[in-house]
């Protein structure tokens, strides 16, 4: 990469740097009590304002990989990959309106927290160690080494493992002063990340539109893209035939056609925006108006996300399809989609590539903290007062989290030092959804059934979080060999390794749709309401005159653009 930065792009990241920094202390100091409570630190004690919630909802979901990997996808499927983004602001509408309420009502400070008082408290332990463990050694882990992987490329080298220690350093700094800090410092990461990706992706399509000889406008570079690359600007794959090229097939089976907004797609994003301590945290200190604000507004952001990710994938594509990139984009003598991101910040002026690395950084660290500091909230709350230190105080128990923050820091170096869990040698996007996505089947099933239907007894939901993940591996790894290589509801072809698979995000949906008949065939051999059901009344789901035109307002959005697109 031809990214050496100049002095202009080192002081424009060092003012992104102490901005922060000096902006996260002044939260600290000015918002600083004499002894901070369980829920200041851990939940703002209610502090958080609506735009605050909702800016660092998207600071914390916005990270290396997407920046590489949705650029990625970008060059190889095109606008399709969107269909995560936009659906997911279909889901936070879901979450703000029927999700909020049922949490505030049960006054729960974390995820593990809902399902001692819904079911039991085995089924909170359970759940309790596997987030901390995938938190740790999933998430955490890759993002440190996306992250300190994506900005050693953008300087064109570096030393990979002092950028990783900067990151986390820089990330522990901030999650110290507990969720204020995070929250609003939060605002300034995705105000950095949204004005450093914009002007990425005005870039981009103005060297596509010189390229084209079109004057060198975003606009006209932008229709650059949709004549030169047609094929990827399509939501929609069609189903694979029997001389459908391996290239079109490859695609299919990442992002399954119609197909996939019956099944998986959903899954994912009510796994990852309704049941996740990481995303919800930030808004179960609020009220329910504040708090459903916050999220509309995040679910907003996510609407405009693929025009700072994916458009300068697309843009990458084009480039190196007309000749350009073709050392950019090399890796070891081989295309490499990964490198479509980095490529195009070669474009960018002195000044603007220290902005990019600023945004950059300020997804990972975004990320990084809000992890963090999860980690450290159930670890404190639902492990260490629960089962270890039922008397602690207070202090103690803040001191504790904070004390985990720097462990599970430490932690996540030590095993990304040496990639000790392999997430370079399969991707780190690939990585976070193999972890995740077997799971997140029996997640979605246990809230939702949990909330909503009182039947729901607590083996059934303990069977189906077994059951959800024993059924992912039989589609995922399985169904292909046992059901031979003809057709399994979708039709299953070689995909480029010359094996057999059903698209993931269909094993997903199938998982799903197994775990809760299982589930509901469990609970109606027992009692008709269970002892520890959730009381709903009618007026919980009501949402104001203001709720009900953010609602509108993103559903007229995404349906333009789905018009768009189809």
């Amino acid at each position: 990469m031809r990214n050496n930065l100049t002095t202009l792009d080192i002081f424009v990241f060092l003012f992104y740097l102490i901005g922060v920094s000096a902006y996260g202390y002044y939260v600290y100091k000015s918002k600083q009590k004499a002894e901070q409570s369980t829920k200041d630190y851990f939940l703002a004690e209610g502090s958080l304002t609506w735009w605050a919630i909702g800016a660092s909802m998207i600071a914390s979901n916005i990270s290396a990989e997407q920046f590489i990997g949705m650029s990625g996808s970008g060059f190889t499927v095109g606008v399709a990959v969107a269909a995560y983004e936009w659906v997911a602001a279909i889901v936070l509408i879901i979450v703000a309106v029927f999700f909020m309420p049922v949490f505030l009502k049960e006054k729960i400070f974390t995820m593990p927290q809902f399902l001692e008082q819904r079911y039991n408290s085995t089924l909170s332990l359970i759940m309790s160690i596997f987030w901390l463990f995938l938190y740790v050694l999933v998430n955490l882990t890759s993002i440190l080494y996306l992250g300190a992987l994506a900005i050693s490329n953008l300087i064109g080298g570096g030393s990979f493992h002092l950028i990783m220690v900067a990151l986390a350093v820089f990330a522990l700094l901030i999650s110290l002063g507990g969720m204020k800090v995070v929250g609003y410092t939060d605002v300034i990461q995705v105000v950095v990340l949204v004005i450093g990706g914009l002007v990425t992706t005005y870039v981009a399509l103005s060297v596509v539109s010189t390229k084209f000889g079109l004057g060198g406008g975003a606009i006209s570079g932008f229709m650059a893209l949709m004549d030169n690359a047609g094929d990827h600007f399509k939501m929609i794959f069609p189903k694979p035939g029997p001389t459908t090229p391996q290239e079109e097939i490859n695609k299919y089976i990442t992002l399954p056609g119609i197909a996939m907004y019956f099944a998986g797609m959903w899954i994912v994003n009510l796994n990852y925006w309704g049941c996740n301590q990481y995303i919800t945290q930030r808004a179960l200190g609020a009220d329910l108006q504040t708090a459903r604000t916050g999220i509309l507004f995040a679910g907003m952001l996510k609407l405009m996300m693929p025009v700072i990710v994916m458009l300068p994938g697309i843009a990458a594509y084009v480039l190196y399809k007309n000749g350009e990139l073709q050392q950019e984009m090399a890796s070891t003598g081989a295309f490499n989609s990964d490198n479509a991101y980095s490529a195009v910040l070669t474009f960018l002026p002195n000044g603007l590539k220290g902005l990019s690395m600023a945004a950059l950084t300020a997804a990972i660290v975004a990320s990084l903290a809000g992890k963090v500091n999860s980690i450290s909230t159930i670890f404190t709350l639902d492990i260490y007062k629960r089962y270890i230190n039922q008397d602690a105080t207070e202090k103690k128990q803040v001191w504790v989290g904070r004390l985990t923050i720097l462990i599970s820091v430490i932690l996540g170096v030590a095993l990304t030092w040496e990639d000790l869990l392999g997430i370079g040698g399969e991707g780190g996007f690939q990585f976070i959804q193999k972890y995740t996505g077997f799971i997140s089947p029996g997640i979605v099933a246990i809230f939702v059934l949990g909330m909503f239907w009182k039947r729901t007894t607590a083996a059934a939901a303990i069977t189906g979080i077994l059951a959800g993940f024993a059924l992912s591996v039989l589609f995922n790894n399985y169904a292909p060999s046992l059901f031979g290589n003809e057709t399994i509801l979708y039709t299953a072809y070689p995909n480029g390794h010359g094996s057999y698979e059903i698209p993931f995000l269909i094993c997903m949906g199938l998982s799903f749709a197994f775990t809760l008949l299982i589930m509901v065939a469990m609970s109606l051999a027992g009692p008709v309401v269970s002892a520890r059901a959730i009381n709903l009344t009618p007026g919980m789901f009501k949402v104001s005159s203001q709720t009900m035109t953010l609602i509108v307002i993103t559903l007229l959005l995404i349906t333009a653009l789905y018009a768009k697109f189809w």
